[in-house]
């Protein structure tokens, strides 16, 4: 079991991470941000990757929660990179996931290269108070702060909901392939990543 902490605190925001790979025995994951959105997500990407997942998170939701979300992005990116640096893993992984007339494909590689390609699109349908769009933000600034690239893809979905659902479950599907020990010193033919 692979764990770390990783806190943050600036004048928007203030957040703090800890993160289990895999989850910690029986210990609940609990998740606290200002939306409830957000919330949810986490914890489906936390329960599908089989992770450990304590997140406090609070900030000028006043002006929106811009901030709150790149920053959660950012803290999480941090405790998985930590994780990543720790050892042998498989490095790779990839997950395609149905989410009622949804589908997500997420591939990822733990490489310390950081890129996002999020093909991503939003409907009018189910609006709801928390802007979708935030979420290519989370994953650009959790992309950039572990060192991973990361493809995500939208396949089908007309409800916006579903689509983040199967996008975050895919994510912790394909992360936790990724982060699977491995018996390689190094995942790299060059000897190094």
């Amino acid at each position: 079991m692979r764990k770390s902490k990783i806190k943050r605190k600036t004048k928007e925001t203030s957040v703090s991470v800890e993160f289990s790979a895999p989850a910690l025995g029986s210990k609940k994951n609990s998740v606290k941000t200002p939306d409830g959105f957000l919330n949810h997500m986490l914890e489906l990407f936390a329960y599908h990757g089989g992770f450990g997942l304590v997140v406090k998170a609070s900030g000028d939701t006043d002006v929106d929660m811009h901030h709150t979300v790149e920053d959660t992005g950012i803290v999480l990116g941090e405790a998985i990179g930590k994780i990543a640096a720790k050892g042998k893993i498989a490095r790779f992984g990839s997950a395609i996931v149905p989410m009622d007339e949804a589908l997500a494909l997420v591939a990822l590689d733990v490489s310390g290269r950081p890129w996002l390609d999020f093909k991503v699109t939003f409907t009018g349908i189910r609006k709801a108070d928390f802007d979708y769009r935030l979420l290519e933000d989370f994953f650009r600034a959790l992309s950039v702060k572990a060192g991973i690239t990361i493809h995500i893809v939208s396949l089908a979905g007309r409800d916006n909901h579903h689509v983040c659902e199967a996008v975050f479950k895919a994510f912790g599907k394909a992360l936790a392939a990724a982060l699977e020990p491995s018996s390689r010193k190094v995942s790299s033919t060059k000897g190094i990543i």
